[in-house]
């Protein structure tokens, strides 16, 4: 559902039709577009109008048939949802193409300061000098 997975750009069908007027000309943003570009770069659209009580979406998003993640929120959202350090430690471990130290990723994830020690866990490179 990516405006590069489709021909010619477009936001896919229903992702933005029913945000509200209040909030529409936040899609006019420079951040979401490209230059030189009249369409907004959206694979998903959330908002939470004042006095909302939960976050809503386009109700008439037409998903293509056949995708486990049609729109992609489970890729996109998915340290949003599961906050365990082990989905944290997966996520790095392939976002950095090499291990990461779950004990690391706990030590940080429970707010504790960083220490040399764990700097280095994380990133070799953050060895002290020998």
């Amino acid at each position: 559902m990516s405006p590069y997975g489709v021909d010619g750009e477009e936001v896919w069908p229903g992702v933005i039709d029913e945000v509200p007027a209040a909030l529409r000309p936040l899609l006019d943003e420079p951040a979401f577009r490209e230059e030189g570009s009249a369409v907004p770069r959206v694979t998903a659209c959330l908002w939470r109008e004042a006095g909302d009580t939960a976050w809503r979406t386009g109700s008439g998003i037409g998903f293509p048939p056949g995708s486990e993640d049609p729109d992609g929120s489970g890729f996109l959202f998915r340290l949003l949802t599961d906050r365990s350090p082990e989905a944290v430690q997966a996520y790095f471990e392939d976002y950095y193409e090499r291990p990461v130290p779950l004990e690391a990723v706990r030590h940080v994830l429970a707010g504790r300061p960083l220490t040399p020690a764990t700097s280095a866990a994380l990133d070799p490179r953050n060895l002290p000098p020998a």
